[in-house]
């Protein structure tokens, strides 16, 4: 899918770890929530509440989930599961699109 239809779009940007990371937030018709946005080159770890799926739309990061030695090479067209409860560092040499998928 390259696109969602019938959103609502929260026009105020998530603005975190100085600009490296953007986001907007989305609501689909029937309530899911998403996010979507672009992490620019950095190493970043992210905490989470709900359970999440990151879904990589373009470019490449490698990725170190809490709790976890191995580190996963994810690029454009793969995604990755993030535990509710827990973090994940992600290191971005390019930037990176991307869409959350929450819950």
């Amino acid at each position: 899918m390259t696109a969602f239809e019938n959103v609502s779009v929260t026009k105020k940007a998530n603005v975190y770890f100085d600009g490296k990371c953007v986001s907007h937030n989305i609501t689909l018709a029937d309530g899911t929530s998403k996010s979507v946005g672009v992490i620019l080159p950095a190493t970043l770890t992210f905490n989470t509440g709900a359970p999440e799926i990151m879904e990589l739309i373009e470019g490449e990061a490698k990725v170190t989930l809490a709790g976890s030695d191995e580190t996963v090479v994810y690029r454009g067209g793969e995604s990755f599961s993030v535990p509710g409860d827990s973090s994940f560092q992600i290191e971005v040499v390019e930037p990176v699109h991307y869409v959350c998928h929450f819950g």
